[in-house]
């Protein structure tokens, strides 16, 4: 027998997962169980369990595989569980098991530790590297070199794996991160209604607020109106990636209204400083209404060099600004940043100011650069 098929059968063993009876989540949760068929010979239990409210909460599944690889078959007993989307979360053990090596030596503390960080990495490296580039022939412990096409150092992949456990932490992984994560989403797809995308919206699990918002803003970034709220909310929060992410994906409309843009300006005030230059770049083709306007031209001055650019561009790109805000422009005139003033100076002129004190503002600034050079 060739040492590929041998590796076929051992991956076949694996598969043939059966489930340990026992659940361990509270008595007072209800659970709703699935049956998932991954082929032929694997199928097994999936459970869906809901809060006190009667909503999903998550998914979770009691696990019994035999590791078999040197003839000797070892059982492994553990529980995982995933969000909703199919997440991995945690991993525990029922009460009495462990884990072991090939050796029958016990997971120490630090091997539980290195388990929950390989279960935990979605980008893993086992993704893609194949069982029998990573091990000795009959062994589970690391072969002394791994063939260029496992795609990565052996000293990388060390970091991916428990010497002694490798066929272990690699089965777990596949079972973790596998065909299984399609089916909760597939599940919860059938449990969607507007309470649950609020749910998502509102929840400081970034997974779910970018799946409910792909489901809520259309590809035109039209927005449901009831999800109104739970979008502004998201752009208000501390998830700066989930916050910029919304802000792109809306329409520029949205944003035309008074108040909108001054609901905008005000989270420009408060945001993180990569979520208002988001916000700027935002506006680059939104009109401006008059409030808008002038809270631009007050702020440039005291800002950065790449806000104040931003900034002076946006009021730049409006066909008319209103007299109040040149008239804030002007008096900007005398800022001691001798660059802003030069570059505001010459949006003002662009607008061709009637104001005499506008006018006024723009000659003394001239006169005084006269005198300087």
């Amino acid at each position: 027998m060739t040492r590929s098929t041998t590796f076929l059968l051992i991956l076949l063993t694996l598969s043939g997962f059966s489930e340990r009876p026992e659940g361990y989540v509270g008595k007072s949760e209800k659970i709703r169980e699935f049956t998932i068929t991954e082929n032929d010979t694997t199928s097994y239990t999936l459970k869906l369990v809901f809060n006190d409210l009667d909503q999903p909460a998550y998914f979770f599944r009691n696990v019994f595989t035999p590791v078999c690889l040197t003839g000797e078959c070892k059982p492994v007993y553990i529980n995982f569980y995933w969000d909703l989307l199919g997440n991995y979360i945690r991993y525990d053990l029922p009460p009495g098991e462990v884990l072991t090596k090939m050796d029958h030596q016990e997971f120490k503390q630090e091997d539980y530790d290195k388990l929950r960080d390989i279960l935990s990495n979605t980008n893993s490296l086992l993704k893609d590297v194949a069982m029998e580039d990573l091990v000795g022939k009959g062994t589970e412990n690391l072969a002394d070199s791994v063939d260029a096409k496992a795609g990565a150092t052996l000293k990388t992949v060390k970091n991916e794996v428990i010497d002694g456990a490798v066929y272990t932490c690699y089965t777990l992984w596949h079972i973790a991160h596998g065909k299984v994560v399609n089916e909760m989403q597939k599940i919860t797809e059938s449990y969607r209604t507007d309470d649950l995308l609020h749910r998502f919206l509102t929840s400081s699990n970034y997974h779910y607020q970018y799946w409910a918002m792909e489901k809520v803003v259309d590809k035109a970034g039209n927005v449901v109106e009831s999800f109104t709220p739970d979008i502004l909310q998201v752009i208000r929060g501390k998830n700066m990636f989930t916050a910029r992410s919304a802000l792109q994906k809306i329409s520029n409309p949205f944003f035309a209204s008074n108040a909108r843009q001054v609901w905008l300006w005000e989270t420009y005030q408060s945001a993180a400083y990569p979520m208002q230059i988001a916000i700027l770049k935002k506006l680059a083709k939104i009109p401006f209404q008059n409030s808008l306007a002038e809270a631009t031209a007050r702020a440039m001055v005291n800002a950065n060099r790449e806000q104040f650019t931003l900034m002076l561009n946006l009021l730049a790109a409006q066909p008319k600004l209103p007299e109040k805000v040149l008239q804030t422009m002007a008096s900007e005139l005398d800022t001691p940043n001798q660059d802003y003033a030069s570059e505001i100076n010459r949006v003002l002129t662009a607008f061709h100011p009637k104001n005499r004190a506008v006018v006024a503002k723009m000659n003394a600034f001239k006169h005084k650069a006269i005198q300087t050079r």
